[in-house]
């Protein structure tokens, strides 16, 4: 059973409808007990990194969330939850995110000037490093679904999955270990996100 991590923050019913329809049980909670005894994670999240990142950690959820993950527990980040598992944010600010992702989240507008921000729309995935678990059934130049304005950066080009191209190379997927982060939305993109999504869901097991 997968738990969807309920904060307040995050477009929980889609991601839940859309593993149900590739046969995954999940549960959206918020109860630490049901996280715990959980056989993987995902951490959704939309809107603003420092809401979230409040919301998260008054929820009681933030510090167990962090050591489940660094115990060995699959942790997926989707979107604004991705983000979060950098170490910082300066979106409006400086705010502090999970720590489990070296690097931090900067704006878009740092590095293209002449494409609309947000990023929004259909994207390609260029894979940088084969073997990735997340993306055993994901072929090069997939089509997937983003809407943000802001973009990892990693300090450690060995968490850099995979990329897209959107007047620079954004990242798309970050990877250590069992902890994953995808800055589109696979519960938004059609059959390519329903297989990064199964193969997330195959580590449950």
């Amino acid at each position: 059973m997968i738990a969807i991590i309920d904060y307040g923050v995050g477009n929980l019913f889609s991601l839940s409808s859309s593993l149900k329809k590739i046969g995954v049980q999940s549960v959206v909670t918020s109860n630490l007990k049901v996280i715990e005894r959980a056989e993987a994670l995902i951490l959704p999240g939309v809107g603003a990194f420092g809401d979230a990142a409040d919301k998260l950690r008054a929820s009681g959820l933030a510090d167990p969330v962090r050591q489940l993950a660094k115990d060995g527990k699959p942790l997926l980040g989707i979107c604004l939850g991705m983000q979060m598992l950098f170490e910082k944010s300066y979106e409006y600010g400086e705010h502090d995110g999970l720590g489990l992702i070296a690097g931090e989240v900067r704006p878009l507008a740092d590095y293209i000037s002449n494409l609309k921000i947000p990023h929004m729309g259909w994207n390609s995935l260029n894979i940088k490093i084969d073997g990735c678990p997340l993306l055993k059934y994901t072929r090069e130049g997939e089509y997937v679904y983003f809407v943000h304005s802001y973009c990892g950066v990693c300090r450690d080009k060995s968490n850099l999955v995979a990329t897209t191209e959107y007047g620079t190379d954004v990242t798309a997927v970050v990877a250590k270990g069992n902890i994953f982060g995808t800055q589109f939305h696979p519960e938004k993109s059609g059959d390519a996100g329903l297989k990064i999504l199964k193969a997330f869901a195959e580590m449950a097991r």
